[in-house]
Parts: C-alpha cells; structure tokens; sequence
C-alpha cells in the first residue's frame, strides 16, 4: 500500500504474526505504516538498513531478545523512539527496557487507540529536539541520561531518572502522582506510598547542596519542575 502524505512509517518487531497483522491494520487506519519483522536479527537488519519514525519492539523475541535489540540500536546511534510491547509488567523489566534505551514501555494487552496516541507523543517529542533541556542551571540529556547541575553530574537511581525524565518532558506544566506512579509502575502501584520515597531521593539529588529550589510539590496537584 504506498504510504499517504506525512504518513509515520514505523518498524514492528514483534513474533506474534497475527498480532502484528492486527496491529498494522489498525495503524494503517490511523495514517501510521508498518514494516514487519518477526525476530529480533531481522529488527536490527531493517531498522540498520532503513529509516523510520519509530520502533515498536517486543521483548520476548526468538534470536535476539528485545532488550539485546535495543542496546544494539542504540550503540549503532540509531536515534528514532524505541517503544516496548510486552507481556511483562514487573518494574524491574520496565526499569531494564528503559536503561537500554526504550523511550516508552507498553503493557499487552493494550488498547490500539492508546497505541496510536503513544505513537504520535513519541514522534512528536523526537522531532520537537527535546532531547538536551535546560530548567535554571540543571542540564538534562535526555538520549545520553545524563543530568548536569551547575557543573555537577547527578547519579541518579533508574527510577529516579524515569522521575526526572517525566518532569523534564511535563515542564512546565504540573504532573500528578497518578501521572508519575503510572509512568514507573505501570497498573501495577504498590500499595506502599512508594512514589515518595524515590521523590525524596530525586529531591535530595536535584536539590542538595544547591541554593535554588526546582523540584517544586503544588499543593493538590502534583509536582513540577521550573526555576
């Protein structure tokens, strides 16, 4: 089918051809096209020779692992978002999929509209340069996970970057708890008031020994980011 005019063109890497099929009948509607491939070798030999907007990539994959295929991408310094579709919701393989370099993690089964939305958001954060940030003297690379504060780099905990990356984003607007939690723990909140204690933690990095405030707590509405 030849693509219409400012169509996305998108890489699914995903084992499950009737599920791919399924996905990129929809997409198609949606004025996203699909290239297909069932393994993660060929992922890499399409996303390697070709270019598209975006990978939609699955991480349970014969050959080469998700994980495995996005490390490798990104140490090929390809650059287009990575989002994951997977079975799995643990936090820590959401926590993995983030360290090797996805921008966006997917839990199956998932709505398609949700899909397309997440889709779009990515493409538009790619192409809006976001990736290097700069709120007062903090500095954020966004690609490189790096964050600079007057000079100093920041060690920061994986969920406390998925934290700082959230409000990066949101700035300057306000996000939730509810925005926050979804984006650590997926729909799996643990029942503990977990969220504040690795804000603490992100407070005490971003913060500490710093004369400026920029993590900021909005009272009944959440948390932002701002000089």
């Amino acid at each position: 089918m030849p693509m219409e005019m400012n169509a996305l063109l998108v890489l699914l890497i995903e084992d499950d051809m009737d599920l791919a099929a399924t996905v990129g009948d929809f997409l198609s509607f949606e004025n996203i096209e699909c290239d297909f491939a069932f393994n993660g070798q060929a992922g890499l030999d399409s996303a390697l020779k070709n270019q598209y907007d975006l990978i939609l990539l699955d991480l349970t994959l014969p050959k080469v692992d998700g994980l495995s295929v996005c490390q490798q991408l990104r140490a090929q310094n390809i650059t287009c978002p990575i989002l994951m579709l997977t079975a799995r919701d643990a936090v820590s393989d959401r926590v993995a999929g983030f360290e090797a370099g996805a921008d966006d993690y997917l839990i199956k089964p998932f709505a398609f509209p949700e899909l397309a939305v997440r889709i779009r958001a990515l493409h538009r954060r790619s192409k809006g340069h976001c990736n290097a940030v700069t709120i007062g003297d903090l500095e954020v690379n966004l690609n490189a996970r790096q964050a600079v504060r007057a000079g100093r780099q920041l060690k920061l905990s994986p969920t406390g970057w998925i934290l700082l990356e959230q409000l990066v984003r949101s700035t300057p607007n306000v996000l939730s708890k509810q925005e926050l939690e979804r984006a650590v723990w997926g729909d799996q909140v643990p029942a503990s008031d977990s969220l504040k204690v690795h804000l603490y933690k992100l407070r005490r990095q971003v913060q500490r020994p710093f004369e400026t405030q920029l993590l900021h707590t909005i009272a009944g509405s959440g948390f932002v980011l701002r000089p």
